[in-house]
């Protein structure tokens, strides 16, 4: 099996990082040249740049030539950058399977109602583009894919405990919101999982547990032994408008799916394990 990827991010190295063995080939672009410093070092991928400016060349040949293709680019305003391009050469290709991550966030607000993959999705602006990508990908080739969609994801480098350190930390409290989470390395366990598994369609990768996000921080401080920041009403908190709007959403999300029908079990299945983990991991390593 010979795997392309668009989009080289967090979630993409880590599922490489894990997984990549189960290959015989792997490529993925970068925004940029000098983007390839978090790849893992003991896999070759061979990287090439996709960006609105630049195109390698050498992308078209590599998609000829790959069986299993893992899109990690979110949309822009004008649509998916890749079904732009190669959108044509996708839906005639020999890709076997192709994995689109997306988010949660196109299911917009429940009022806190526990939701699984048959609730309506619905919105404006940055969800709008990401429903519509999601469409997109079905409609290219939909026997082929597997769209994941992705909650809030955390790991090493990125979580609470980093935020405590640097001092970034909020406890922003609006009562009765909660939101789910995902570990990088379940993300990475389910990439594998799918690509796998015959079944495709869509899934919600998400954790056991939506949980108010105050109650991490406060979580985090502990496993630290520090005092958590005080708390701040999220009526009155300085916040900037891209972090204010993940608040406009308020659901429970079910991975039910995920598990029953791909078998899906998690390393971390509420933020107290991933984040007893994580801990750990920087204690080892200090």
């Amino acid at each position: 099996m010979r795997l392309f990827v668009f989009g080289l991010g967090y979630s993409a190295n880590r599922f490489i990082a894990s997984h990549g063995d189960q290959f015989t080939a792997l490529a993925g672009t970068v925004r940029a040249t000098g983007k390839t410093a978090a790849l893992a070092p003991a896999r070759n991928v061979e990287t090439l740049v996709f960006n609105p400016e630049v195109t390698d060349p050498t992308i078209a040949d590599r998609l000829a030539n790959a069986d299993a293709l893992l899109v990690s680019i979110p949309p822009g305003a004008d649509g998916d950058p890749v079904l732009q391009a190669f959108g044509s050469q996708i839906a005639a290709s020999g890709i076997q399977r192709i994995i689109y991550l997306s988010s949660v966030g196109v299911y917009g607000d429940h009022q806190g109602a526990w939701i699984d993959e048959t609730a309506p999705v619905a919105g404006e602006g940055r969800r709008k583009a990401r429903i519509d990508a999601e469409d997109a990908w079905l409609a290219a080739a939909g026997h082929r894919t597997t769209i994941l969609r992705i909650a809030g994801i955390y790991g090493p480098g990125r979580n609470a405990l980093e935020n405590l350190k640097a001092g970034k930390a909020h406890r922003i409290v609006k009562p009765g919101q909660v939101f789910n989470r995902i570990h990088v390395d379940d993300i990475a366990t389910a990439i594998a999982i799918a690509f796998k598994h015959p079944q495709t369609g869509i899934f919600n990768l998400c954790d056991d547990e939506p949980a108010p996000p105050q109650d991490v921080v406060t979580y985090a401080a502990a496993l630290m032994g520090i005092a958590p920041p005080p708390e701040q009403d999220f009526a009155t908190a300085e916040m900037s408008p891209m972090a204010r709007s993940f608040y406009a959403s308020n659901n429970r999300i079910s991975n039910a799916r995920l598990k029953r029908e791909l078998g899906v079990k998690l390393a971390f299945p509420t933020y107290r394990e991933g984040l007893t983990a994580l801990v750990a991991a920087l204690r080892f390593r200090g």
